[in-house]
């Protein structure tokens, strides 16, 4: 169930002290960090430094422990790379996250993609699994930009995911099993490096919209940063919770994309 719908759920049926605590938790939105340090490589340093955490961008936090994630690669001009091995493990807040190095040494888009492994979110009662991936130019050929992963659930990118200016738009399509997901829920988070942008209410916090009936979103992006669009969809099956009991899955086809201000 989306965090949204589960809001309206706990609104409903249970006491307003209750739900004001719960919310106080879940209103924070989880969302798979898996930032380069560079998203154009054109000359001069061809290192990209990737993060890898689990936190709350606009909020700076709190990190949740990561366990080693199942997959984690590269994908150029139609050829994935396992890049697994290259995850050097750090902590960060006093909780379990990595980091990678990578040279790009060939010209095209570079798709860098994660596959997490399963976090147990108590307050939700729920386990999360964010497939996510970013993008990064290579030697200015831009070709590649758009090529899918083959993750159970993705976003496939309708704009070229970076050379973006501040103001520009992004537009993606929301897949399950390579279909479209019609009205698909999306939340949208700034990566609030730093703690720039106070938020005047908590609805400003994440951004929610939705997908048409084509499962295709549409969002203006109104700051230079990092944004992360997360697509939550409800699993097709029940993982066991730590007390061996059946819970529901959230899958997230989870997307970064950055913008740049016009100088």
């Amino acid at each position: 169930m989306p965090r949204t719908r589960l809001r309206r759920t706990l609104a409903l049926a249970l006491p307003a002290a209750v739900v004001v605590g719960l919310l106080a938790v879940s209103a924070r939105s989880h969302f798979q960090v898996l930032v380069p340090s560079q998203d154009n490589v054109s000359g001069g340093n061809r290192t990209v430094d990737l993060e890898v955490l689990f936190t709350h961008p606009m909020a700076g936090g709190p990190v949740m422990d990561m366990a080693r994630p199942r997959q984690f690669g590269v994908l150029v001009r139609g050829r994935k790379t396992d890049l697994l091995g290259s995850l050097r493990r750090r902590t960060v807040g006093g909780k379990a996250a990595y980091a990678a190095s990578y040279e790009v040494r060939r010209p095209g888009d570079h798709v860098f993609y994660l596959e997490p492994a399963p976090y147990w979110e108590p307050a939700e009662g729920k386990t999360i699994v964010h497939y996510t991936k970013v993008v990064v130019n290579g030697m200015d050929l831009g070709e590649g930009w758009d090529a899918m992963v083959g993750f159970p659930v993705e976003i496939e990118p309708l704009v070229r995911p970076y050379g973006l200016w501040t103001g520009n738009v992004f537009r993606g399509i929301v897949r399950k099993g390579g279909q479209p997901v019609p009205f698909a829920e999306i939340e949208v988070e700034y990566r609030n490096v730093g703690g720039r942008v106070t938020p005047p209410g908590d609805a400003f916090v994440t951004q929610v919209i939705k997908a048409d009936a084509n499962g295709t979103f549409c969002y203006g992006l109104p700051k230079a940063g990092w944004w992360a669009f997360a697509a939550l969809i409800d699993g097709d099956e029940k993982r066991p919770a730590p007390d061996g009991k059946p819970a529901d899955v959230e899958l997230g086809a989870l997307m970064w994309v950055r913008a740049v201000d016009m100088k």
